[in-house]
């Protein structure tokens, strides 16, 4: 079963309506200050819950345990420990993202179960390629999701490597 996991940045119920069940949504807006949007949030959860999807918010682990959502996502810039004092639900995910072995290493300590590794296909400063993803990939005990760039086109490349699933934006839209 191939996990998705699809970033938003804003609540439109026609993306969230054409994911199946082993989607999970994350919502990611750091143009607005998250503290004052617990409604939409609330809104979000509440309507993937409704469509049997899951639900992460990126960047606020305590409002995710508080909102008792179905995990977190803690990005690459994020190098806090502060969550580790939290307690959580059974079934709480922490995920996380990463670009190098640094940050890989910063993930393992704040505890994530999953990392995703960028950027696999997407040409950018991050831009690492199957054969460093995969050499990168190697060093951990973590699990890898690949991100950055994945397509309708290039998803059979994911096949290269020894990790099927995926996160990414424009896969989904």
């Amino acid at each position: 079963m191939i996990n998705k996991y699809y970033f938003i940045n804003k609540f439109d119920t026609n993306n969230i309506n054409n994911q199946d069940k082993q989607t999970v949504i994350i919502y990611r807006n750091y143009s607005s200050n998250i503290k004052n949007n617990e409604d939409l949030i609330l809104k979000i959860k509440n309507y993937c819950k409704k469509k049997r999807i899951k639900f992460y918010l990126s960047n606020n682990v305590k409002l995710a345990t508080k909102l008792d959502l179905d995990g977190a996502y803690i990005p690459s810039f994020n190098k806090n420990t502060n969550h580790l004092a939290y307690s959580y639900k059974k079934n709480f995910d922490l995920v996380g993202s990463a670009h190098n072995l640094k940050e890989i290493r910063i993930k393992e300590k704040q505890g994530v179960k999953k990392i995703f590794l960028s950027s696999l296909f997407k040409e950018n400063k991050n831009f690492l390629g199957i054969n460093k993803f995969k050499i990168l990939s190697n060093l951990t005990k973590v699990n890898i999701i690949a991100l950055g760039g994945i397509s309708k086109s290039n998803l059979k490349k994911l096949n290269f490597l020894d990790h099927s699933d995926f996160a990414g934006i424009s896969y989904f839209e």
